[in-house]
């Protein structure tokens, strides 16, 4: 390795390092600062405590918004995988005009601001007579899980032998049994990873959600800006450390089924 190589390797080690620490500052001040005694923010903390995790769990306004971004996020995944798993399988079989501007349309949730989609929704959504909340919502964050359902399921989808399942049938299977036993296992890792994403990414939406609820449904994001509103104290700090976690728990469960570099690969 020459003296340019090595210092070449080096810089892309110091980049990496110092993109890594600009990541993750931001999420070790905030678990920091949740476990802090201070009635305000501050960093380091005077002294160590747990209380601020503790009225978290004696909220009586928190956990109603929990409750519902749950109930939204798991329906929305269920219903994204769904509707993107038949979406991607008619744009991987079929050959038609227009396919890739379907997939362009599909995955273009992704690309346009948050606001935008959210009025463009709530303007879609009056002129159709839809004013329930829940329904709402949910339409609306399965909008916003689709594409990663889709994105992902896409890709699974151009690798897979789709002979497979006509050698299945002519071994005695239906169509729909050899779907469920061939193709159904070969897109567990697409389904897991972009499962992880759609639910994660419907838990943690603000500018679409603000467009949906009112004061008796809130989702919880729309509830931690009212606490920083309100009453802003390191409470939000450890709210924020407990997603964290949910993430970090989403990911290890993925990494134990399918692995990491599975994950990445989608």
């Amino acid at each position: 390795m020459t003296a340019v190589e090595r210092l070449t390797r080096g810089l892309v080690w110091v980049v990496a390092a110092c993109a890594v620490v600009f990541l993750m500052a931001p999420l070790v001040v905030t678990v920091a600062v949740s476990f802090g005694s201070s009635a305000v923010f501050s960093l380091p903390p005077p002294a160590w405590s747990t209380r601020w995790y503790e009225r978290v769990w004696a909220s009586r306004d928190l956990w109603p918004a929990v409750l519902t971004s749950l109930r939204i996020a798991a329906l929305s995944t269920v219903a994204a995988l769904v509707l993107g798993t038949l979406c991607s399988i008619a744009v991987v079989r079929a050959r038609f005009p227009g396919r890739e501007a379907l997939v362009t349309f599909l995955v273009s949730p992704l690309m346009l601001p948050g606001l935008v989609i959210g009025i463009a929704m709530l303007q879609g959504f009056r002129a159709i007579g839809l004013r329930d909340v829940g329904t709402s919502l949910l339409v609306a964050h399965v909008v916003i899980t689709l594409p990663y359902v889709v994105r992902t399921v896409v890709a699974a989808l151009s690798l897979f032998d789709f002979t497979l399942i006509d050698a299945a049938r002519t071994l005695g299977l239906t169509y729909p049994a050899a779907l469920l036993r061939v193709l159904v296992p070969s897109l567990a890792p697409a389904f897991l990873t972009s499962g992880l994403f759609a639910f994660l990414a419907s838990m943690d939406n603000y500018p679409i959600s603000i467009f949906f609820t009112d004061a008796w449904t809130k989702t919880l994001p729309i509830q931690m800006l009212q606490y920083v509103e309100e009453r802003p104290d390191p409470t939000i700090a450890a709210i924020s450390a407990l997603l964290i976690l949910l993430a970090v728990a989403a990911l290890i469960v993925g990494d134990r089924l399918v692995g990491l570099r599975r994950l990445a690969d989608y």
